[in-house]
């Protein structure tokens, strides 16, 4: 068999995009194949691969997200912007505006008139200000909310030089986020309204260019830290800007979430797929 697919990218976030709607791929996707087509030297190449499939809870299809490592996980930003432009290439761009499932709730993604896509996520969780300490190896208070998925996020003066390796993977495996582990973000303010990030995905294991979700949450707590205004835009690793706006509520939370920016096709292939393929 031959698997086609879509690589696209979200701000440098990449991902393997595949049509599953009529689930013939869902015995074959197993978490070893998912992995090795994620490959960057032996597969395709890419942060994630992200499926199509039927709906199932009020949605008008389900996207099903699965990690590098193979591993699915609740949401991703980048991957849901993405997503919406997929769907609209499967419906030959009759469609540009979708809701659709994730294991995080629903989200709504439509197609701006720039071709950048807004996606309104669902409503941030379990915001915790100060949930570390400084500490020797993340040398300022640790923050965390989920914004889909967990994200612990710690503010520095620069970013730049920062180990992001030890650093992401310190918070990421840290005992106050088990048993899941979190994401982690660090970040520096530029001014009120503008950060810059650079973001350790959990499932990855390293540093990625963006990440959708990592954007949100730093940008909503950034919010909740210093009374910034929606909406605020946010520098990432792979060289584009994007915009994270939202509303306050009275309680000191989050809703009407949405993140704007690019999602794009970089090219459409096919692979080997198969019993061959699982046992090479």
């Amino acid at each position: 068999m031959e698997l086609n697919f879509i690589k696209m990218t979200g701000a440098g976030n990449d991902f393997v995009m595949v049509d599953n709607r009529d689930l013939s791929l869902s015995e074959l996707l197993t978490r070893e194949m998912i992995a090795a087509f994620c490959d960057r030297r032996f597969g395709i190449g890419a942060d994630g691969l992200i499926a199509a499939e039927p709906a199932q809870a009020g949605g008008d299809v389900r996207m099903r997200y699965y990690n590098s490592d193979g591993g699915e996980a609740e949401m991703c930003g980048n991957g849901a912007r993405c997503f919406t432009a997929f769907v609209s290439l499967l419906s030959e761009g009759e469609v540009s505006e979708v809701t659709f499932e994730t294991m995080a709730g629903l989200v709504k993604g439509v197609i701006n008139d720039d071709s950048s896509v807004t996606i309104q996520l669902t409503a941030p969780k379990d915001m915790k200000l100060n949930a570390l300490a400084a500490s020797e190896t993340v040398p300022a208070p640790v923050h965390f909310i989920n914004t889909g998925v967990p994200h612990a996020v710690a503010f520095l003066p620069s970013v730049k030089d920062i180990d992001i390796r030890r650093c992401g993977a310190f918070l990421r495996y840290h005992e106050a986020f088990a048993p899941a582990g979190t994401n982690a973000n660090f970040a520096t303010v530029l001014s009120p309204q503008h950060l810059q990030l650079r973001t350790y995905e959990r499932g990855v294991e390293d540093e990625t260019l963006a990440c959708g979700t990592g954007m949100t949450a730093t940008a909503l707590l950034h919010a909740a830290l210093t009374g910034a205004s929606s909406p605020i835009s946010l520098d990432v690793a792979g060289g584009d800007t994007l915009s994270v706006a939202f509303t306050r509520t009275p309680d000191g939370g989050f809703t009407d979430v949405t993140l704007t920016g690019p999602a794009a096709v970089v090219f459409y292939g096919c692979i080997p797929f198969g019993d061959d393929e699982e046992e090479a």
